[in-house]
């Protein structure tokens, strides 16, 4: 796609038009998960993984886009779908269920779904780990913390217990961060995922492993979300958010930085993954909204990415290149459902259709 003029909307148009066709696809009783590159022919799930929710944000940025009575009955009747997800054991109900409802401000259905989600999270806090546990709705031990078990839960938990959501992003940026200085934190330096014996303690995983994109893509997100919610904010210690944000966005902002990461750093021959270009670019705009001197470079560089994303990467209104999982090769090169919702996030940011303080 050639960019000139007001690029923003006319990606966003463009965007959501594939929309449309995609719903059209997969029909009501599917969410897309990923698409291959070259045929355009959806993976699909029942019930929508861990990535249901973006389809649903999706449908609800359409229906703002067009005002259409039916586009609003289908993204609602998306969102209700998700459902069955409040009472899993998993964090990654803040993916589901906060980007599922979030864009639904006048939907009393999905206001409804996101309550009992919060309800849902504070209730399954651990008190003495000090986190929503990873859980085992998706296998494998539950006492886990995970990057991508942040974004979405801190918004979800702030708006019914602040302190608790300011404990599950302790713990993990304490985890996964290393230090505490000031230095520029790059995906190879964060620890993504920690498991926790009574006897031992928290122990580093080795999946996924320093190095993924998704890992600084995601903690970014969580920390720009905490910093719009003052009640989250009072409970970290000091200025400390504020800091770890600057370091990690740090990464992205220097001169001679790519646009889109490698999906693991350790191979930078390797896949790239526009889709954590994409969580970075929104990150950095809510960041840009926030007072400070970085502001205004925060939104260039947000800019700079998503232009990048819209001229390069997108296809027909398909974000390609993603990486859904490097190691496993598994749709290493592909349109990913979180992928194409972020870049629409971000592209409604820029052209003023979405408030970015509240998504």
């Amino acid at each position: 796609m050639q960019v000139t003029g007001d690029w923003a909307g006319r990606a966003l148009a463009e965007v959501l038009d594939q929309v449309a066709a995609t719903a059209a696809e997969v029909g009501e009783g599917r969410f897309p998960l990923y698409a291959d590159p070259d045929s355009g022919q959806w993976t699909t799930t029942g019930r929508g993984s861990w990535a249901g929710g973006f389809w649903a944000g999706l449908l609800w940025l359409r229906a703002r886009h067009t005002g259409a009575a039916g586009d609003r009955a289908a993204a609602s009747a998306c969102t209700a779908r998700l459902a069955g997800w409040v009472d899993a054991d998993t964090s990654t109900r803040g993916l589901i269920l906060w980007y599922g409802t979030a864009l639904a401000v006048e939907d009393a259905g999905a206001q409804a779904l996101r309550a009992r989600a919060a309800g849902a999270c504070l209730a399954a806090v651990d008190g003495e780990l000090g986190l929503l546990p990873w859980g085992s709705a998706f296998g494998g031990p539950r006492l886990l913390a995970r990057v991508d078990g942040l974004p979405g839960t801190i918004p979800l938990l702030a708006s019914v217990g602040p302190a608790a959501a300011a404990s599950h992003l302790q713990r993990h940026l304490t985890l996964c961060l290393p230090g505490s200085g000031t230095q520029v934190c790059r995906a190879r330096d964060l620890v993504p995922a920690w498991s926790y014996e009574a006897e031992k303690g928290w122990l580093a995983c080795a999946d996924p492993a320093p190095g993924w994109s998704r890992g600084p893509a995601w903690l970014l997100l969580a920390l720009a979300d905490a910093l719009h919610r003052p009640a989250v904010a009072a409970c970290l210690p000091g200025q400390q958010p504020q800091a770890l944000a600057e370091r990690l966005a740090a990464a992205w902002t220097g001169p001679g930085t790519p646009l889109v990461p490698s999906a693991d750093a350790a191979r930078p021959d390797g896949p790239a993954d526009t889709s954590a270009a994409a969580v970075t670019a929104v990150a950095l705009l809510k960041l840009s909204l926030l007072p400070g001197p970085r502001a205004a470079a925060y939104a260039r560089r947000a800019a700079e990415i998503l232009e990048h994303l819209v001229e390069h990467h997108l296809s027909r209104g398909r974000l390609l290149n993603g990486c859904y999982d490097a190691d496993k090769g598994l749709a290493v090169r592909h349109e990913l459902v979180w992928g194409d919702f972020f870049l629409a996030l971000g592209l409604a940011g820029l052209a003023g259709s979405a408030d970015l303080r509240t998504v």
